[in-house]
């Protein structure tokens, strides 16, 4: 096993992820020791479609329900191993860590993160991030 007997918690983080601030990750870690699992998430500020074919829209999603979920993603040790185990014997698909403890049937907390914590995966992102770094400096 690559986590010992003694370890807590699994803070997993996605290096695409390098803006999370250490206040952000300290909440979220509490809240994970408390609940057993918990994701950083900024409520979905855009308007979301949904479409069949990728050419015509089929409806408009209620996004006051939609969270963007970001890393960390915190869980209890024990807990994500039993979810490794499940989904492997079972054979599930899953797109991000927590959703493990999801298909163990077990709640997930979502602790709120903060829109600067952004994924960056295109050129423009990068730009958006500088000006983050600045603007943390200068405060």
């Amino acid at each position: 096993a690559l986590v010992d007997d003694h370890t807590s918690v699994v803070c997993i983080h996605d290096a695409a992820r390098p803006l999370v601030t250490t206040d952000c990750i300290h909440r979220v870690l509490r809240d994970a020791l408390e609940h057993g699992a918990a994701v950083l998430g900024v409520p979905m500020k855009a308007t979301v479609k949904e479409s069949e074919d990728g050419k015509f829209v089929l409806r408009t999603i209620d996004r006051s329900k939609l969270w963007e979920i970001q890393t960390p993603q915190v869980i209890r040790a024990e807990l994500l191993k039993s979810g490794f185990e499940k989904v492997q014997h079972d054979g599930l698909e899953v797109t991000d860590d927590v959703s493990i403890i999801e298909h163990l049937g077990l709640p997930v907390k979502i602790t709120m993160g903060e829109y600067t914590n952004l994924k960056l995966t295109t050129p423009d992102d990068m730009v958006v991030a500088e000006q983050i770094l600045k603007s943390r400096e200068n405060s």
